[in-house]
């Protein structure tokens, strides 16, 4: 999710925001090659409205990559990367997560909810309402199955925040950082702590923490610059960042209101990846730039091991299902 390629979206955006740096000028930089879906089997789907998914897709681990331009959310076999299905009917279907089960999580940003699916099912299985805020992004608590969801901004253009949903059910909880005017990424770690990033009313970055069990943010100061706030994951040990158009994922360790940076990830040829998945010793990044999604040794980083690149457009999300 990137500021200036939200402006195209949301309608008004630039005029309710027009502190922060590369909204409207930038839009020519942002997304891929423009083309739609080229295999046969997504092409054919989208054309006619309808979901499908593989056969066997549901014996297998499967990755999903959300497009906000196309409107629908890409599942991959994973780690051999076949095309197994396509999820359509979608409003610029933006962050992804994955629960323990397997269900996954979409952001619905234009609609207000966040729509849960079953592994490898083509049908939702539930939709939580995030009645008049944008949802961006979403994360999962290991330790409570509580839903966290980034909320970028208010339908009236007013402060986002994050809603918590308990037990990925009914009604959330809203909480707001008097720091953070547009919420971005977030992710939990193991022990239910709750990390996010944002941009200030000033447009500058900004990293906060919801303890397991709080009500109110932590402020964090990170030891290495980061102009523009992208994905945000646990990696089982440190919470990585990447900073939009750096293609560098930093791994931090967080001690109260600081964080130091222990190691980074580079992400050789890629051209934006804002978002992030670290899956094993891999990690996946939807480069919204290229129009393509690559996978990296992780934290090696260096070139990737494999690209995908029949399907997508502005590639956004990602998440990968493991197999029942």
């Amino acid at each position: 999710m990137k500021i200036a390629d939200l402006s195209r979206h949301v309608l008004g955006f630039c005029a309710a925001a027009t502190m922060l740096s590369g909204c409207g000028g930038a839009q020519s930089q942002i997304g891929g090659p423009g083309a739609v879906p080229q295999s046969r089997a997504t092409a054919t789907q989208v054309k006619n409205g309808r979901p499908w998914i593989a056969p066997d897709a549901k014996k297998k681990d499967l990755l999903y990559i959300s497009d906000r331009e196309t409107n629908d959310v890409y599942v991959y076999s994973y780690p051999r990367g076949k095309l197994n299905g396509t999820l359509t009917g979608f409003n610029d279907p933006d962050g992804e997560c994955v629960d323990k089960t397997g269900d996954v999580f979409i952001t619905n940003f234009l609609s207000s909810n966040i729509i849960e699916y079953a592994h490898g099912g083509t049908s939702p299985i539930a939709t939580l309402s995030d009645p008049g805020y944008y949802p961006a992004d979403c994360s999962v608590d290991p330790t409570t199955g509580n839903l966290a969801v980034t909320n970028f901004e208010t339908t009236s253009n007013l402060q986002g925040g994050v809603a918590i949903y308990q037990s990925a059910k009914g009604s959330p909880t809203y909480y707001t950082d008097s720091f953070i005017y547009l919420m971005f990424f977030c992710s939990y770690d193991d022990a239910g702590n709750l990390f996010v990033d944002g941009v200030t009313s000033g447009s500058a970055f900004t990293f906060a923490e919801l303890p397991s069990g709080g009500t109110s943010f932590t402020n964090v100061t990170l030891n290495q610059t980061i102009s523009e706030p992208g994905g945000v994951q646990w990696d089982g040990k440190y919470v990585a960042v990447i900073g939009q158009n750096t293609n560098v994922i930093y791994q931090f360790t967080i001690s109260g209101s600081s964080g130091t940076e222990v190691g980074s990830t580079p992400l050789n040829g890629a051209s934006d990846v804002v978002e992030f998945w670290k899956q094993g010793a891999k990690v996946i990044g939807a480069d919204i730039g290229a129009g393509d999604v690559g996978i990296w040794k992780y934290p090696a980083g260096g070139n990737p091991t494999k690209t995908l690149k029949k399907g997508f457009d502005e590639p956004e999300g990602a998440t990968v299902s493991r197999a029942k």
